[in-house]
């Protein structure tokens, strides 16, 4: 299967069941995803911190942390990471998470997809992010300009190797792990599942049935229009981290 941008739209090809490894937003698919914008609330997000504003400047990823630099520029790349970063801030706020959890969750959910090897199902990327992140915890936490220390290391490895298991498919282990890093955890995977209106199915897009965060629903139009936002801009030529950038300031969340 070909792994470089089709010249058809993802729309089309989700419809037809050809979509390929890598997958990479087009005119028309944002344009569709507009058009089908649900009735959502426009509930006011909190003020983000200083602390989170200013790891969210730095949410965007090195290309040479990614396991397939081409995926960089895709649908699961950094525009999508550094949106579920934002999320993970707001999320942070809505618990009340002080200022360590709230760094380990948006740092967790900035590399939680730097391993996938493809813009489909990839079983076990999470694991494999949770693996390189424990391999190089002193980087990216130095990155972020914050210190790794162990037990951070652990809960943000936990969070990500957990974030593309259904909670239903915990197994005992996977339960044990998710009760040491409950609250970091939690948000990491709402925060991705509030980015997946970037898909070119409607079935594929947020439902509040798979996560556990009482502000899922609240948050739809505020993830909804991050999407919108920095997918316009990069398509009419903003760089990725460029795009997402002018999104979080236009919500007022930098």
């Amino acid at each position: 299967m070909s792994t470089t941008p089709s010249t058809a739209n993802l729309i089309d090809l989700a419809a037809r069941g050809q979509l390929p490894l890598h997958q990479h937003m087009d005119q028309a698919t944002i344009e569709w995803i507009s058009d089908n914008r649900p009735d959502l609330p426009q509930a006011t997000q909190p003020a983000l911190r200083p602390l989170s504003q200013r790891l969210l400047t730095r949410s965007g990823l090195p290309t040479l942390w990614l396991a397939d630099p081409r995926l960089y520029t895709s649908l699961h790349g950094v525009r999508h990471a550094m949106r579920t970063a934002a999320l993970a801030a707001v999320l942070a706020e809505a618990n009340s998470l002080d200022d360590a959890d709230t760094a380990t969750a948006i740092l967790a959910a900035a590399v939680h997809d730097c391993q996938r090897r493809n813009d489909k199902d990839d079983r076990g990327h999470g694991a494999r992010a949770a693996i390189w992140l424990a391999a190089n915890a002193d980087t990216v936490w130095g990155h972020f300009g914050l210190t790794a220390t162990p037990r951070r290391i652990v809960q943000a490895a936990t969070a990500i190797r957990l974030h593309d298991v259904p909670y239903e498919a915990f197994t005992a282990d996977d339960r044990t792990d998710h009760a040491r890093a409950e609250r970091i955890t939690d948000v990491l995977k709402a925060a991705d599942a509030l980015d997946r209106c970037r898909l070119p199915k409607l079935k594929w897009w947020p439902d509040a049935r798979y996560v556990r965060e009482s502000a899922f629903d609240q948050l739809r139009g505020l993830a909804f229009d991050l999407v919108l936002v920095s997918e316009r801009a990069y398509l009419a030529g903003a760089g990725g981290t460029a795009a997402v950038r002018y999104a979080l300031a236009e919500k007022g969340l930098v």
